[in-house]
Order: C-alpha cells, then sequence, then structure tokens
C-alpha cells in the first residue's frame, strides 16, 4: 500500500480531530508541517507530495496525543504570543490572544522615551514581560513566579529572544518585589473557580491547575494581589489586572474598595470582559 499524500494526510487528521478539537483544520496542518519541518505553506504547495516514513511516524504520533486532548501548543514546544516565538512546556500556561490585550493597555500607559520600572506578577512563559520589553527597551521589567520550572521557561525564552532587560525572581505574587517601587504592577492570574468544571475538560486539563484556578470563587490570587500591589506601586502607578469574561464587575469593585481610582474594565476582541485597571493615587 503506498504511503498518503500531504493532501491525504490532512484531510484523514481534520476529520480524526473534528471531534476533538475547535481548530482540528488548524491543528492537522500546524502538526503535519512541524513533522516535515517545513512551512504551512509548503503543504498547500506541493499536496501530491509523499512524506518518507520517519516525518509520517512522527505526524501519526503527535495526531494520537492530540486526539486524546493534548495541546498543540505542548506538542510542539512553543506557541506564537506577540509575534514572538515562545518556548512552552507542561509546567507554564498556553499563552492566548485575549491576553495581548492587556500587553496593548500596558504599553498605552508606559512612557515611550524614558526608563521605568515595572513587574509582570506569575509570569510564566514570560510572554507579557518579554512582549513589553521587546515595546519598551528602556523600560526596567521585574518577572515574578512561584515556579522555579516555569521561570526556567520563562529565562530560556529571554534569552534565546536576545532581551536583556528583564529580571526573573522567584516567589509568591508581590513578595520578590520588596524594597521595588514600580510605575506599573501587571499579572494574568489563575482566575477560574475551582467549582468550574471547565478546567478539568478539554486542552485545559493538560495545563498546570495552579497557573488556572484560584479558590472556590477563583478570585483568590487576584485579591492577593489588589491588596499586596499598593505597597509596591509609586503614586499614579497603575495595576493592570487580566480576568475571568464574568469577573468583570466583582475585579474593579475590588480595586475600588483597596482606593484605586479611574478604575475601568475593558472587554477583549470578542466583546468579553477580560482586564481590569486601576491607578494608585499620588
Amino acid at each position: 500500500m503506498n504511503n498518503p499524500t500531504l493532501r491525504e494526510l490532512l484531510t484523514t487528521a481534520t476529520q480524526r480531530l473534528s471531534s476533538t478539537s475547535e481548530t482540528p483544520r488548524l491543528d492537522a496542518e500546524l502538526l503535519l508541517a512541524a513533522a516535515l519541518e517545513r512551512s504551512r505553506v509548503y503543504l498547500h504547495t506541493w499536496p501530491e507530495r509523499v512524506p518518507e516514513a520517519e516525518y509520517l511516524t512522527r505526524f501519526y504520533t503527535w495526531l494520537d496525543r492530540r486526539s486524546a486532548g493534548e495541546p498543540v501548543a505542548y506538542l510542539l514546544g512553543q506557541r506564537e504570543f506577540w509575534s514572538l516565538a515562545l518556548e512552552v512546556t507542561p509546567d507554564t500556561l498556553i499563552p492566548r490572544p485575549e491576553t495581548e490585550l492587556l500587553v496593548e493597555l500596558a504599553l498605552e500607559r508606559l512612557p515611550v522615551d524614558r526608563s521605568c520600572t515595572l513587574a509582570d506578577l506569575g509570569t510564566g512563559s514570560g510572554a507579557i514581560a518579554l512582549a513589553l520589553a521587546v515595546e519598551r527597551p528602556q523600560a526596567r521589567i521585574i518577572a515574578t513566579d512561584r515556579s522555579p520550572a516555569a521561570l526556567a521557561v520563562a529565562q530560556r525564552n529571554a534569552q534565546r529572544l536576545k532581551i536583556a532587560h528583564v529580571e526573573f525572581r522567584q516567589g509568591d505574587w508581590c513578595a520578590p518585589l520588596a524594597g521595588e517601587c514600580c510605575e506599573m504592577i501587571v499579572s494574568n492570574p489563575p482566575y477560574v473557580a475551582a467549582t468550574d468544571a471547565h478546567w478539568r475538560q478539554g486542552d485545559v486539563r493538560f495545563e498546570p491547575v495552579a497557573a488556572l484556578v484560584a479558590g472556590e470563587d477563583g478570585l483568590d490570587a487576584l485579591r492577593t494581589i489588589i491588596q499586596q500591589a499598593p505597597q509596591y506601586l509609586q503614586a499614579d502607578g497603575w495595576l493592570l489586572l487580566e480576568h475571568g469574561y464574568d469577573q468583570g464587575e466583582v475585579v474593579p469593585m475590588l480595586l475600588r474598595e483597596r482606593g484605586f481610582v479611574e478604575v475601568d474594565d475593558h472587554r477583549d476582541f470578542a466583546g468579553l470582559s477580560r482586564i481590569s485597571s486601576g491607578r494608585w493615587p499620588g
């Protein structure tokens, strides 16, 4: 029996993934292109080509794992965020496109032509900190995480991208900021409620629970950060927090109760509540 062509492989893989993935065709193309060590354009340019057995073996292995729900980002070991190719592992959350809104909002509030100090709490793969570092080369950025394994991934990403003005510190939320006075603190903390069954389903069940779940109501980490942040913010400094789509009222309320002003909630490209921001008064 002849080995299948690239077109046949994609058709079969797409059908197989249709029951487990929301983007079966895209997943099939990403996995096949990576297995062949080619671009996705190659698949469409040469659909009648028949790959060699070694490449087929790799593709079928990844297809089996993807069919079982394992995220493509973990299979390939990387995910793009803010046009940066980032290493990701099961020790880190997979960066989501909607988190780019947090970067955009931070950039609107950060100076362009002078130095400043800011912190990214729970940096994971380093996605937010490194995106901000690329756009603000004069900034001094402190990226914290309580997971040594996650910090190691973030440091490797910084080294590969040749970004030297990010400091990585281990510790829980603001604890590594002792003695610092920041112009801004940003974070995409865990915000899923322990009672929410979704974190045990689909792709999400492969991601680190500590980066997803924050207590019975999903607000434990957000409450902690909001309580601690003013100790490390300069007058008129900003706090920006990503949160769940259903937390767009409670998080601004927590910010106001703590004393933040100019509190606002921002919606992502899907129209869902996503980021809350507040300024610590001068």
